[in-house]
């Protein structure tokens, strides 16, 4: 879902760093929606690429073809009730705090090039928050909650077993 931040161009970019990017209202849920709709018609789409260094879109698109499984990750996705309604099985990962906060760690500083501080601050002040008040709540809306963090041979079987009926299904 990262490729469905907003784009704001006509920010500076020291504004576009102080953007809470936790928030529902970072995300453009009409292309969201737009696009997951072309995909279950049969269409192909024109994916945005986000820059997390510029806090832009890259003028590179990614070409997504259709198929009869797509899988779309991220955070916020069962916030918005047009978007989930999109979405044939809802499934929910469950990490516990520390968890999350290390991942977040790893990412930012391994491939954003993010000091600690920095990182730190931004979990506090928005992460976390936004995660009690957005994803933890939306939670209810998935069809499969994953515990542990996605370390779940069980729940993952069932995941795929799922799918497997779903592409049998499309072949026939």
């Amino acid at each position: 879902m990262d490729a469905y931040y907003k784009n704001y161009v006509e920010l500076p970019i020291a504004q576009r760093r102080k953007i809470n990017w936790d928030h529902p209202e970072s995300i453009d849920w009409a292309l969201l929606e737009s696009q997951l709709s072309e995909l279950a018609a049969g269409a192909s789409i024109e994916k945005p690429v986000y820059d997390f260094v510029q806090h832009l879109r890259s003028p590179h698109k990614v070409t997504v073809p259709p198929a009869e499984v797509v899988v779309i990750d991220g955070i916020l996705l069962f916030v918005e009730e047009k978007v989930r309604d999109l979405c044939d099985v809802k499934v929910f990962v469950d990490a516990d705090a520390d968890i999350r906060l290390i991942r977040r760690i790893r990412r930012d500083i391994a491939r954003r090039g993010r000091p600690l501080e920095e990182i730190l601050d931004q979990y506090v002040k928005t992460v976390q928050p936004m995660h009690l008040q957005f994803v933890e709540p939306s939670k209810r809306y998935a069809d499969v909650i994953v515990p542990r963090g996605g370390h779940n041979a069980v729940a993952i079987g069932m995941i795929v077993a799922r799918i497997r009926l779903q592409l049998e299904g499309a072949a026939r």
